[in-house]
């Protein structure tokens, strides 16, 4: 994932070691879910999608939430037109997906707004 998220300085980058966590644990957890391989994508679509609307976009959590809604809309419907991109997910899986981001990202919001949107000092150690 590090390789794949194009991380180079993971060692010294405390946003790129905390979202590394994230998408690892996201990851994982999509594999203990048994999800198909087109599920697994779809799922680390989402999670880079919201995260990329908290990072790039300063959307609100209300407004995220929105946007996961739009998204996950049409679920388990068999109208494909009303239907989201995520129609290949169960409404099981639609519901323990939006309970895991409920806990993983959604609870802890002010957190990743201040990782992403407040400046800091950066801290480097070395061996030296």
């Amino acid at each position: 994932l590090e390789a794949f998220l194009n991380f180079k300085h993971l060692k010294t980058s405390l946003k790129e070691a905390i979202l590394l966590d994230y998408y690892t644990a996201g990851f994982w957890w999509a594999k203990e879910m048994n999800f198909s391989l087109i599920q697994l994508s779809g799922f680390m679509d989402l999670l880079n999608f919201l995260l990329e609307n908290l990072s790039n976009k300063h959307m609100s959590l209300g407004d995220n939430l929105k946007e996961l809604g739009r998204a996950m809309a049409g679920i388990g419907e068999a109208d494909t037109e009303s239907s989201g991109d995520l129609n290949f997910f169960s409404i099981e899986q639609a519901k323990a997906v939006i309970d895991y981001l409920n806990i993983s990202l959604f609870k802890h919001y002010k957190l990743y707004e201040y990782l992403f949107h407040s400046p800091r000092e950066e801290l480097v150690t070395s061996n030296e």
